[in-house]
């Protein structure tokens, strides 16, 4: 294990029509993860990641599942090259999920399912139109939310997702959300832009989500994690406690991310490097706005994956 190394993992958003599509042409192991997920979900999840003519990668309970697998792919395929192990893991939103398999918390088997019913229950849980998300760039974390409290007017919008320094993701009722959006751009954000997604995730019209999955999540076992894992809601390792994972994953679901706090906590720890472990960049790319002297790695192609190995 490197005392100063960490994993990270991806979040939604991160998924992309042909991802590891070159990892897979050298490592048998890549599309061999992708079928294990496809037996649990009843579809070829490797074909429809490879093509997507109907944009399904987009669809909530398929993307979860799809991203999911692909950073599991990576990390086994890691190991299988002679990876270092990190100290510490931790995921943005279902990254998390990914973390806890990785961890040796969560089996994938159960997490694939778990993460498609999460899905699931996220996409319904508001009626379509009826929610929004959008993306504030260029303002103070504090106007944010001071731009939202003001935005309320008896609808629900909050900041959901702190992502790095000037750059914080609201959510909530779509008029509520519109007019947090005037609000932000007249305390002088730099852009305040509607995202195209399908519900407000980590706000609080999650509630119902959370309690349907609550009720698939009391009938999994988790185990005692091998790598700690900084959940998203508590920032804390809660490796021997497996009931409190659970309620950490419940919680998530209307609560919203603390990604700076997540990496500064790293900082604190003495973590030097990160890797990114799945589909894309992004969160290396957040990794450079939060804490530029910590040293961010993305794996996901075989050019990566062999810098990330040599260093």
């Amino acid at each position: 294990m490197q005392q100063d190394l960490a994993f990270i993992f991806p979040g939604q958003g991160s998924q992309k029509e042909g991802m590891l599509a070159e990892l897979a042409t050298q490592h048998a192991s890549i599309q061999a993860n992708f079928d294990q997920a496809s037996g649990i979900l009843g579809y070829d999840l490797w074909s429809l990641s490879q093509s997507d003519p109907e944009n399904k990668l987009s669809l909530t309970h398929i993307t979860q599942p799809a991203i999911l697998t692909a950073s599991v792919a990576i990390w086994r395929l890691w190991l299988e090259l002679g990876g270092k192990q990190p100290a510490l893991m931790a995921g943005h939103s279902l990254g998390e999920y990914s973390a806890l398999v990785c961890s040796g918390v969560l089996a994938f088997e159960d997490a694939v399912m778990l993460v498609q019913q999460r899905g699931e229950f996220m996409q319904s849980a508001v009626p379509v139109a009826i929610g929004a998300m959008a993306a504030i760039v260029g303002l103070p974390d504090a106007d944010v939310v001071e731009a939202c409290n003001e935005a309320e007017q008896g609808e629900i919008v909050n900041a959901v997702n702190f992502n790095s320094p000037g750059q914080v993701v609201i959510a909530g009722h779509t008029e509520a959300v519109n007019r947090a959006i005037e609000s932000c751009k007249a305390k002088g954000a730099k852009r305040a832009l509607s995202l195209p997604v399908s519900a407000p995730f980590h706000s609080p019209l999650m509630q119902p989500a959370a309690d349907r999955f609550a009720e698939v999540l009391s009938g999994i076992t988790l185990k005692n994690s091998e790598i700690p894992v900084l959940q998203n809601y508590s920032l804390e390792n809660t490796s021997e406690n497996t009931g409190a994972i659970k309620e950490n994953l419940i919680k998530q679901i209307y609560n919203p991310v603390p990604w700076v706090e997540t990496i500064n906590k790293f900082n604190q720890l003495g973590i030097k490097r990160v890797i990114e472990m799945g589909p894309g960049k992004v969160l290396c790319g957040l990794n450079r706005r939060i804490a530029a002297e910590m040293e961010a790695l993305a794996v996901n192609d075989n050019a990566s994956l062999e810098t990330a190995l040599q260093s």
